[in-house]
């Protein structure tokens, strides 16, 4: 096993920007603190699209949990960014620092194309950090060109043949057809409200258990395009989990995401999410 990644496997979870908010959409209403802002533009969006989820341009990350994996597609450590302290500027500049440090390899996530990534680049605006190996090159072999899948691998632009399709249940459901954990007790739309009651550890542990169903579902990924065999991925699968293991000593969360883990069969017998038994 190398200790330089091939792949980062990561993901994001992000909170609103209350003084942005009020500046940009309620610049008439200067009296509004940043938490009112943030209250004020989720009940507009409820009544106006049916969820109170902020658009990523107002976004903040908060939390941020990769899967370093080598070039045999196997698991060399799962890390969290700038923890305890959560801080998005620190977070944000050791992100693509890392990215840059370890030879740009191949982002891998879910649906990050249209939001992490984007909530990364603008946050390193917002910040003043340069990604210039993000932007070189031409429109056709840019790194954060959209088809560009050898610098970047959304397993939602996989599924959906780029939007042509619709994977409803999403990371949830990909990540539950393989008997892997998906959402145990804490959901994306909980994370601004988690945020403000100070329990910024339980978003960090729900990114990383997210991290860690988005390595497995790359890994079957790998077996429908043909990249590794069905018992390949099954051996790297429980070299991982050994992993889990050993790191659930220290990691609260990774013990709970053991609790959930199962392993999937080719039968759909027994624990498997696959239905089973006779029609």
């Amino acid at each position: 096993m190398s200790d330089k990644p091939k792949y980062l496997v990561f993901d994001i979870e992000t909170v609103a920007d209350g003084r942005l908010v009020q500046r940009i959409r309620y610049p008439d209403e200067p009296e509004l603190t940043p938490d009112q802002a943030i209250e004020k533009y989720r009940a507009q969006l409820i009544e106006e699209k049916g969820t109170d989820f902020i658009p990523h341009t107002f976004q903040l990350p908060v939390s941020v949990a990769l899967v370093l994996v080598d070039d045999n597609y196997e698991l060399i450590r799962l890390t969290s960014l700038d923890a305890p302290e959560f801080r998005p500027q620190i977070i944000t500049k050791l992100f693509w620092q890392g990215w840059q440090h370890y030879g740009c390899p191949c982002f891998v996530t879910f649906n990050g194309r249209t939001f992490d990534i984007p909530v990364m680049e603008l946050a390193a605006y917002r910040y003043g950090y340069s990604i210039k190996s993000w932007f070189a090159g031409n429109k056709w072999d840019q790194a954060r060109n959209r088809y560009n899948t050898k610098a970047h691998m959304d397993l939602l632009d996989l599924f959906s043949n780029f939007g042509a399709a619709r994977i409803n249940g999403g990371l949830n459901l990909c990540a539950t057809l393989l008997g892997k954990p998906g959402k145990i007790d804490t959901k994306g739309d909980m994370v601004q409200d988690l945020w403000n009651a100070g329990e910024h550890v339980r978003i960090d542990n729900y990114c990383q258990c997210d991290a860690l169903d988005t390595y497995f579902v790359f890994l079957r990924s790998l077996v429908l395009q043909g990249e590794i065999s069905i018992d390949r991925e099954q051996e790297i699968v429980a070299k991982a989990e050994d992993y889990l293991k050993i790191s659930a000593e220290e990691n609260p969360a990774l013990a709970e995401y053991l609790e959930h883990f199962e392993h999937w069969h080719e039968t759909g017998e027994g624990a498997s999410p696959f239905l089973g038994g006779e029609n």
